[in-house]
């Protein structure tokens, strides 16, 4: 009969194993982790459900895009590309004027001419030279000449746009406007108004550094003529006579006066004195010696006889006194030598030496006379020297401002001819030309850019309401949100028929889903299928009682008997011909149960109907009657499915499984909230209850709205048609 098993191995587990690490039990369930994850499959799904919704934003964003391009006035650029070159001549560079080079980085003269395209003071040069204040189209008619000015700047500078090059010196600009005659007209005016700024910039600096230099210059000449009278009434004061050359520098030196031009010649007369006094000693004493040589050769026979009688005198001296007549002849007659001698020599060196001798004291009388004299002017030139201190003070401001006024006399001339001139650091590489059609409103960029924000406009709401609207949808949400394993998953029905009329077709997507939850439930325990298993649900009409009916009727084709007991005395799903039997009834009597349940019309099937409805179910089920009921048709039937009440809200499901034992929970796909199903399934468990699986109903499309205050526990909607099955029952026969 179609899948009979459509568990993975992880709920095989959790069905086999109530005590599995997959699922709770008792009061030792642990409810699931909150935390949602997208993975691709998560993704796919959301989006195939909510594509609807994400076609409908496309096509509002084509739509839109439709409506902004026919809506947006057409705009007109007109493009012009500059060249920025950096500027090579400095105006108060002395060492290299026509050879410097750019002072900053290339990159930060880009960012400055950008800086300038962009100003306000351009736009209004623009706006001035174009005359755009009298041209009603960009300005209008209103208001005076100074407000319409700047309205024009206005319309310039909110046109432009710059555009910073990364690499190279090309800065590119475009002017976007309504008219496409204006556009290029503006950009063009751009480019050569800020070619004149530039010059004109240029010529300012220089005019302001004229004007400076001519201020200077004129300050400079005033302390100039200052310190030349000062200089000069000093030194007519002091009596100084500078005879330097007026070079400036050189009249510090003590030569530059007469006193020390008189010391100087002295000093030179006096070293040439010296000179002719040592020259004349010299010969003098070379006179001397040569004087002495010819007296030793002219004595020479003298002094022969002489030493002859020295030397008897030197022999007799060992033989006799010094006093002897004949000591005494011989030493008078060595004395009479040395007198002949001396005047021999006298008379031969005398006539050359007193002649030379006469020189040598002349040169030495005039040395001493020029040295007095040098004497007095070294006095003279150290009194000069004191007082010239103040003298050359002033005489280093004459040259100090003498030479700040040629100085800067030059540089005023350079600038006068140089000033101004020089090629433009920006030229322009392509003008503007009048553009063919305008740029924007572009229908294929709206239409891309409309279905791009359409798409993700609707991808984003898909993914916002799958997070606002947390539910249970698929397998995996029953895994991952409940930690519960899923048994089966029922699809919607398609059409107006009923569950009975889909479950008489054994192949229908329904009974084979059916099909399968019965087969899942094998395994939910350990002993197989439970015998008796209570049907519960979250919230009203999420299929609890369709699924009830379904398992019973699919036990029952299994030629099991089956009894299919309406526990939901609030708002019962089946009735019988009567409701004077029912469980109600059971509930408050001690009859025996046979008494009470109906034949159906299908075979193997037998109901319980719930029977009049009571005013206090809940007080019924907590008397314990009901589980003596369910032990004695338990002896009677080889199944019990029992169709109980939602949930959240009441205290019926929680009685009714503390006493049966088994439970499976039925989940509405896309309408049962996350929070809420993991309640009553927190609830179920806290009973005491085993939950044995999930079953999935009406997928792949949400329910309504249908809460659980209009199961009559708070109102009750008057025009709602009641979902109930029609048993055709009878009594059984005895």
């Amino acid at each position: 009969m179609g899948n009979d098993v459509a568990l993975t191995p992880g709920e095989r587990q959790a069905l086999v194993d109530p005590f599995s690490p997959t699922r709770g039990h008792g009061l030792h369930w642990q409810p699931a982790q909150s935390e949602r994850s997208l993975d691709f499959a998560s993704i796919v799904r959301i989006l195939r459900e909510h594509r609807w919704l994400i076609l409908g934003a496309v096509v509002a964003g084509l739509v839109f895009a439709v409506i902004v391009t026919l809506m947006t006035k057409p705009l007109y650029r007109a493009d012009v590309i500059l060249e920025v070159n950096p500027p090579n001549v400095e105006v108060m560079d002395e060492n290299k004027r026509e050879n410097a080079g750019p002072s900053t980085d290339s990159w930060d003269i880009l960012n400055t001419q950008v800086g300038l395209i962009r100003s306000r003071s351009l736009a209004e040069r623009v706006a001035q030279d174009l005359n755009l204040a009298a041209d009603p189209n960009v300005v209008g008619t209103q208001g005076d000449a100074a407000t319409r000015m700047k309205i024009a700047a206005t319309v310039v500078q909110s046109g432009l746009k710059v555009e910073v090059p990364e690499s190279g010196q090309l800065v590119s600009y475009s002017y976007v406007s309504p008219s496409p005659q204006l556009a290029a007209r503006i950009a063009n005016g751009i480019a050569d108004s800020f070619i004149d700024s530039g010059l004109q910039r240029r010529y300012d600096a220089s005019a302001y550094a004229r004007r400076f230099l001519q201020q200077q210059i004129a300050k400079t000449r005033g302390d100039l003529e200052k310190s030349e009278r000062e200089l000069v009434a000093y030194a007519q004061a002091e009596g100084i006579i500078n005879t330097a050359t007026g070079e400036p520098g050189s009249a510090g030196g003590d030569a530059s006066s007469l006193q020390g031009e008189s010391l100087v010649s002295l000093n030179k007369a006096l070293a040439d004195a010296t000179a002719r006094r040592v020259l004349a000693e010299g010969n003098y004493r070379q006179a001397q010696i040569a004087g002495a040589a010819d007296a030793a050769q002219d004595t020479s026979a003298l002094r022969q006889a002489r030493a002859s009688l020295e030397a008897e005198y030197q022999e007799k001296r060992t033989l006799m006194k010094p006093d002897h007549p004949d000591m005494l002849s011989l030493r008078s007659r060595i004395d009479e030598l040395d007198r002949q001698i001396a005047r021999e020599g006298g008379v031969a060196a005398g006539g050359r030496a007193n002649t030379l001798l006469a020189e040598y004291r002349a040169a030495a009388s005039a040395e001493r006379a020029l040295q007095g004299r040098v004497a007095s002017l070294k006095g003279s030139v150290l009194d000069l020297r004191g007082r010239s201190i103040r003298y050359n003070i002033l005489q280093r401001d004459v040259d100090t401002n003498r030479g700040l006024y040629d100085a800067l006399l030059q540089r005023y001339k350079q600038i006068g001819v140089a000033g101004g001139v020089g090629a433009s650091p920006v030229s322009i590489v392509d003008r503007a030309e009048v553009p063919p059609g305008p740029f924007k409103p572009n229908l294929l960029y709206n239409l891309l850019a409309g279905l791009g924000l359409g798409l993700l406009a609707g991808v984003a709401g898909a993914l916002g309401l799958e997070f606002l609207h947390d539910t249970i949808k698929t397998r995996e949400d029953v895994r991952s949100k409940l930690d519960l394993a899923c048994l089966g998953v029922v699809p919607r029905q398609r059409g107006k028929g009923s569950v009975v009329e889909d479950l008489k077709d054994p192949a229908s997507p329904v009974s084979e889903a059916y099909s399968a939850i019965l087969a899942a439930l094998r395994f939910s325990t350990e002993h197989g299928a439970p015998k008796s298993m209570l049907i519960t649900s979250t919230e009203p009409a999420e299929g609890k009682s369709s699924s009830a009916f379904a398992l019973a009727q699919n036990y029952s084709r299994r030629g099991e008997s089956v009894l299919l007991i309406d526990a939901d005395l609030r708002r019962p799903a089946f009735r019988g011909a009567s409701d004077r039997q029912g469980l109600t009834k059971l509930l408050t009597n001690d009859e025996p149960v046979r008494g009470h349940i109906l034949e159906t019309q299908f075979e193997n099937l037998w109901l319980l109907p719930c029977g009049p409805t009571p005013p206090n179910p809940a007080d019924l089920l907590a008397t314990g009657r009901f589980k003596e009921v369910l032990r004695e048709a338990s002896e009677h039937f080889d199944r019990i499915v029992i169709d109980g009440p939602p949930v959240i809200g009441l205290a019926d499901a929680t009685l009714l499984a503390a006493v049966v034992g088994d439970v499976m929970m039925v989940v509405e796909s896309g309408r049962t909230k996350t929070r809420a199903a993991r309640d009553a399934a927190d609830r179920v468990q806290a009973s005491g209850a085993k939950i044995v699986g999930v079953a999935l109903t009406k997928s792949t499309d949400e329910g309504s709205h249908y809460g659980y205050r209009s199961y009559r526990y708070g109102y009750k909607r008057i025009d709602e048609p009641k979902n109930e099955i029609v048993m055709i029952s009878h009594q059984p026969e005895s």
